[in-house]
């Protein structure tokens, strides 16, 4: 049975192929961490006040745009470090 890290199922594998699973832990915590920051500062800079239970058309914009940024500079460094690696 074939591994969902690489594992493959063979006796002298040793199981998970633990570098593969902590690059993947490691780049779960990034993405974690992209995600928290841009909600923070998407929140802070798009929401004034909680007035009602919906987002007016103006908040909505704004977190579209907040967001779309982030994820576009998100993968220009992305590529950065591809090339640099």
């Amino acid at each position: 049975m074939a591994s969902l890290f690489g594992g493959g199922g063979s006796s002298n594998s040793g199981g998970l192929n633990q570098e593969r699973l902590e690059m993947a832990l490691t780049e779960m915590d990034t993405v974690t961490d992209l995600f928290n920051r841009m909600v923070s500062a998407c929140q802070s800079k798009c929401i004034v006040r909680y007035a009602e239970g919906d987002l007016s058309k103006g908040e909505t914009v704004c977190i579209d745009r907040c967001v779309a940024k982030y994820h576009e500079v998100y993968g220009k460094i992305g590529e950065k470090l591809k090339t640099k690696g």
